[in-house]
């Protein structure tokens, strides 16, 4: 089958997204090409588009298939990151040799130890339970992080973190071993007139080290990605599936409700904990501010935008986070510094926005879901694609 005929056997919003994510491909390369974005932080943005992808299949696992209500996001990412700081990084107290993998496999065992600990008491009751709790949950992971001075550094975070192939036989020390290339800046356009100097970039060793580190991330994306959807399109998926719809029709028919929302909840903590020991490795460093509420907040929107249930849909919904988080970081140097027109109220009001532009992301975050839940409650890619239902498999051109 050729491109053509796969773009054209897409449902709109298929195409759609297919569109926004090419046009987007564009421009960053656009941008890398004339020096606006440095190699070394283009690669950082895609290894943090990787970190919220894990984080919104976690979501997903939960929410999306079983409908459990988790809004304690940031500290499962904080378990992770900080699990793997506490033995890496270069000022932490427990810090020692061969941390990597150590740090990995704590962060996966305190993850499923602590789900366990607040599911075990509240998923036989309400899910308004649940979340009460899990907003409980974010604050106490929170401020231990914050108060735990001697292990944690308080406030001023742990730093230092390797890199994640540190102290490997082979990988260890690749990124210093690898040539720097550096690439000639040229001016391109017609002299007098327009011009645009492109290229004028240098790739060393932290560029070499952020593209390992972005290596892993991917790795681990699609194996989580493959991973989520042979789950959701397995029987065990199904009664998820069941539950959310309809917990007393899944128990009538003999299914254990309450071990499936268990097993739901653990996997989903797992993979969010993963988000955290991955960007730990790519910020080397971690701080109670990476666990702020407002981080929960941006993994339900990449859900919601995706498409709950929808395991494409978290990938699009993570993209999409980073696109306008880190996007309206630039805005103010891009957008033209006052208006055209003199009248005083816009002036004023374009003037506050334009300076500090960045501050206003949420209510672009805000007014993007309003649409998409006027125009597609369900999401921008729902996951009938991704089930096994004959019905669910009928294309929708939407």
């Amino acid at each position: 089958m050729t491109l053509r005929e796969r773009y054209d056997a897409m449902t709109r919003a298929e195409q759609g997204v297919t569109l926004f994510v090419g046009g987007f491909g564009f421009l960053l390369v656009l941008a890398l090409l004339t020096g606006t974005l440095t190699p070394t932080y283009t690669l950082y943005l895609a290894g943090l588009t990787g970190m919220y992808i894990l984080l919104s299949f976690g979501l997903n696992a939960q929410w999306g298939y079983t409908g459990l209500i988790n809004f304690s996001v940031a500290a499962f990412f904080g378990i992770g990151a900080y699990a793997t700081a506490l033995v890496t990084a270069t000022n932490s107290p427990l810090s020692i040799p061969g941390g990597v993998v150590v740090g990995l496999v704590l962060a996966i065992l305190a993850s499923a130890v602590i789900a366990v600990a607040i599911a075990i008491p509240t998923l036989r009751l309400r899910s308004d339970y649940l979340a009460i709790a899990s907003l409980g949950l974010a604050e106490v992971v929170r401020q231990i992080v914050l108060n735990q001075r001697d292990w944690t550094n308080g406030s001023g975070g742990l730093r230092g973190i390797p890199d994640v192939f540190a102290g490997w036989p082979v990988l260890g020390g690749l990124p210093e071993r690898l040539p720097s290339l550096e690439f000639t800046e040229y001016a391109v356009g017609v002299p007098g007139l327009f011009q645009v100097r492109v290229l004028g970039f240098t790739l060393d060793t932290p560029f070499w080290t952020d593209l390992l580190n972005f290596v892993v991330v991917v790795v681990f994306v699609v194996a989580v990605y493959l991973l989520l959807r042979r789950v959701h399109r397995s029987p065990w998926g199904r009664v998820l599936r069941t539950i959310r719809s309809d917990e007393d029709l899944a128990s009538a028919l003999g299914k254990d409700t309450y071990g499936f929302k268990l097993q739901s909840f653990v996997l989903g903590s797992i993979v969010m904990a993963l988000g955290g020991v991955f960007y730990a490795f790519l910020a080397a460093y971690v701080s109670p501010g990476d666990l702020e509420p407002i981080n929960t907040f941006y993994v339900w929107i990449a859900v919601i935008l995706g498409g709950s249930g929808s395991n494409r849909g978290a990938m699009f919904g993570g993209f999409v986070v980073v696109a306008i988080r880190e996007g309206t970081r630039f805005a103010s140097d891009i957008l033209p510094s006052q208006l055209p027109v003199n009248i005083p109220v816009l002036v004023d009001v374009y003037g506050a926005i334009v300076s500090d532009f960045g501050s206003t992301r949420l209510l672009i975050v805000g007014l993007l879901i309003v649409l998409v839940m006027r125009l597609r409650p369900e999401g921008v890619l729902p996951p009938q694609r991704e089930l096994v239902w004959p019905s669910a498999l009928e294309e929708r051109d939407e």
